[in-house]
């Protein structure tokens, strides 16, 4: 009898220890809480089947608050094992502080481009220490029903851009183009860094400012600016007091027919506009000149470095790396598209328009991102207000390249 009860007790007690060895529980930070339902219903689902014994739970923090409730769980040590990473500078200081895991070594970090992957390394490259989600990609978003009627082809080149616009501003039923100066950063977002990489073409030009070969003065960094500058005649009236949200008003309403935009508009637009849409990337100058797109990387996922979960938090990040994951990420959240080298057909038309520049265009990242804003001025809301003073006619072209240069030169040293 006692011999039958101890062998109970070790058969229970060795089950236990089986049961707790694979009752491992990952916690996710992130600043996104409005997909919340998509982490639960599809994402971890997906991958618990795939790994018994792994249990993950999506914890999310108002955006606005998330860095500073990250930052006090880090120094706490009650973080969780898996960090959403925003990209560039507050991943880096993270990692710079000891708080997010090297990840190179990771398999799958093989699936991803040196720019998909350059919002999450070091300034040197040799330490990637986030798995790249998704990017947000910038175009044009047009009313069809519109273009339609006014018998409109979508524009290639700037000029057949500009010779649409003229067309819908002569017929008077629409605002030509839906975008105001209000807020400032819709002009530098959705115009300068819009158009721009056609101009200094894309990671060529970015990566020669960085390196103080090439000056916002120059002639590639000051042209997007004129073309900006003759954006003001298509804008409608009040065009300057106008908001962000009201910008999005004119166009779901049907007022506008064109819309400067970025992917992340797609889900909302879905749901509110009552008419057909189509997507156009930014046009190039000339007929055959390749052509380049903000492909801004945008949120990747990263492993606290004092996990007590070490093994399967890299688990999980080899599944973020996987094709599975990217195809459902993308088609859940149209419009936030993976960066995953293995390309996601998209189930949603307007996404797929976006995403299928990447195969006839080159990808780039916003210009004022990478190392460029970490002084004062920052160059990134520097060039959202010189963005907005050029729409407006209070500053020229020209002008906006010297202020933005000079400001740059005040604090940035580029070794050269």
């Amino acid at each position: 009898m006692k011999k039958t009860f101890r062998l109970a007790l070790l058969t229970s007690t060795l089950l236990a220890g089986a049961a707790y060895a694979e009752d491992v529980t990952l916690t996710i930070e992130s600043w996104r809480n409005d997909d919340l339902t998509i982490w639960q219903d599809k994402l971890i689902p997906a991958f618990e089947a795939g790994h018994p014994g792994i249990k993950v739970v999506f914890a999310p923090t108002a955006p606005a608050e998330y860095n500073a409730a990250l930052n006090s769980k880090l120094a706490a040590g009650s973080a969780g094992d898996l960090i959403t990473c925003r990209p560039f500078d507050a991943s880096l200081e993270l990692y710079n502080q000891g708080n997010l895991a090297d990840l190179s070594g990771l398999a799958s970090m093989a699936n991803f481009s040196p720019v998909a992957k350059s919002a999450w390394q070091t300034d040197d490259g040799a330490a990637t220490f986030c798995v790249p989600m998704a990017s947000v990609i910038h175009g044009f978003i047009y009313n069809k029903d519109a273009f339609a009627a006014l018998g409109l082809s979508v524009p290639t080149t700037v000029d057949e851009f500009f010779a649409v616009l003229d067309k819908i501003k002569a017929d008077g039923t629409y605002i030509p183009m839906a975008m105001g100066t209000n807020d400032q950063w819709e002009a530098a977002t959705m115009g300068y860094n819009n158009i721009g990489p056609n101009y200094w073409k894309g990671e060529e030009g970015r990566l020669a400012l960085i390196k103080g070969t090439q000056k916002l003065t120059d002639p590639q960094w000051v042209a997007p600016y004129e073309q900006l500058a003759k954006w003001k005649d298509y804008l409608g009236d009040g065009f300057e007091a106008q908001t962000y949200p009201d910008s999005q008003n004119l166009f779901t309403l049907g007022r506008a027919a064109i819309y400067p935009a970025g992917s992340w508009e797609i889900s909302g637009f879905n749901t509110q506009a009552q008419f057909a849409m189509g997507a156009f990337s930014p046009p190039v100058q000339a007929a055959g000149d390749t052509c380049y797109i903000s492909d801004h990387t945008d949120i990747a996922l990263g492993m606290n470095a004092k996990s007590a979960h070490a093994d399967e938090a890299k688990a999980f990040l080899e599944w973020v790396g996987s094709s599975e994951f990217a195809d459902l990420y993308a088609n859940s959240l149209p419009g936030f598209f993976s960066l995953n080298s293995t390309p996601v057909t998209m189930t949603d038309p307007l996404a797929q328009e976006f995403v299928s520049w990447r195969g006839k265009c080159q990808s780039s990242i916003r210009s004022t991102y990478q190392i460029l804003s970490r002084g004062t001025p920052n160059l990134e809301n520097e060039t959202w207000n010189a963005s907005a003073q050029v729409i407006k006619g209070a500053e020229t072209p020209a002008d906006a390249g010297a202020r933005l240069q000079a400001g740059l030169d005040s604090w940035y040293k580029p070794a050269q």
